[in-house]
């Protein structure tokens, strides 16, 4: 018999024995080796900005965004909701909610869910992150200020300037006469920005400080406000003399007040009338987030210690001692 026919039978064999072992010999041919269990998935907040957006004359919208941190396996049935408190009131005044779906590519993702609240006072935005129906994280933080936050009819660079040790508008007696007085009152006015300011006028009215009656009003009207200029609009005003008034100025552009200032006007001899100039201004401030911890709110400071101790005072102390020694003396003698 030739070599190869050999062979081939051989080989024939083999194959028919193989096939043979793995029909009636059980576990002869092994199964594949079961793929590992995907990892459980893990989703919590890293981080939740907060930004202004848009503002109107009753509302500000909170352009919040939660950065999402994902682990793990694949995530379903996923939201974020945001939730803005009153801080004051604690009442709920907005609440935004996005479904994710399914959450399977790891990594970081944003998910920018803006609120709109009433522009004043301070709120608490809360963040709430939902996995299949069950809240597995939240974050939060505070915002104060929102009725600093200006609507874009009211915006402008031109303000009246803030002086160090005088206010921002100063008067000048022009003249007496039959018992009233001319006042020729000025307002200095600086455009902080960088493109020149149109449409401005500047309005003083003049109050009886006394019983608040206006005593005059008149107005001037401004050209264009150059970029980092100071203007120095004059009014003439014509008031009773020997009396004291506040010198109520406004700012307008486009039927809007824009800013506002008052100065004391002191005609009376006998008094002297003075106008505070301390100026705090409260703008739009947002705190750092807060992780699983629930609301930010403030906690109350520890109150400080007096320093003195609760009890008699020293008078009664002093009193109690001279008793005491009266009473010896006599209960020795």
């Amino acid at each position: 018999m030739r070599p190869e026919a050999l062979l081939g039978g051989a080989a024939a064999a083999g194959v028919l024995v193989a096939v043979a072992l793995a029909v009636f010999v059980p576990g002869f041919v092994s199964a594949p080796a079961p793929e590992p269990d995907e990892p459980p998935a893990r989703l919590d907040v890293a981080e939740m900005t907060l930004s202004a957006g848009a503002v109107t004359g009753e509302t500000a919208t909170l352009e919040t965004t939660v950065f999402l941190r994902h682990h793990g396996g694949s995530a379903e049935n996923v939201s974020v909701e945001v939730r803005a408190t009153d801080a004051d009131s604690g009442l709920v005044a907005d609440t935004t909610r996005r479904d994710l779906g399914t959450v399977d590519n790891r990594g970081e993702r944003e998910v920018p869910l803006p609120v709109t609240v009433p522009r004043e006072g301070g709120y608490e935005v809360t963040t709430l992150l939902y996995v299949d129906g069950e809240r597995v994280d939240d974050a939060s933080a505070s915002v104060r200020g929102v009725g600093a936050l200006t609507p874009p009819y009211a915006e402008s660079t031109a303000r009246f300037h803030e002086f160090p040790d005088r206010p921002s508008v100063e008067y000048r007696v022009a003249s007496v006469d039959d018992g009233r007085a001319t006042l020729n009152v000025t307002g200095y006015l600086t455009n902080g920005g960088d493109d020149p300011e149109s449409g401005l006028r500047l309005e003083v009215t003049a109050r009886q400080a006394d019983s608040d009656v206006v005593a005059d009003r008149s107005e001037a009207r401004l050209g264009d406000l150059a970029a980092g200029r100071t203007a120095r609009p004059n009014v003439r005003l014509s008031v009773p003399d020997d009396y004291n008034y506040y010198l109520d100025v406004a700012l307008w552009r486009d039927g809007v007040i824009i800013d506002t200032t008052r100065a004391a006007a002191n005609l009376d001899p006998e008094e002297t009338l003075s106008v505070n100039e301390t100026r705090r201004e409260v703008g739009f401030e947002a705190s750092d987030f807060e992780t699983g911890g629930g609301s930010a709110a403030d906690r109350p400071e520890a109150e400080e210690s007096t320093g003195e101790q609760p009890g008699f005072g020293p008078v009664v102390a002093v009193v109690a001692l001279l008793s005491g020694l009266l009473a010896a003396r006599r209960w020795s003698a």
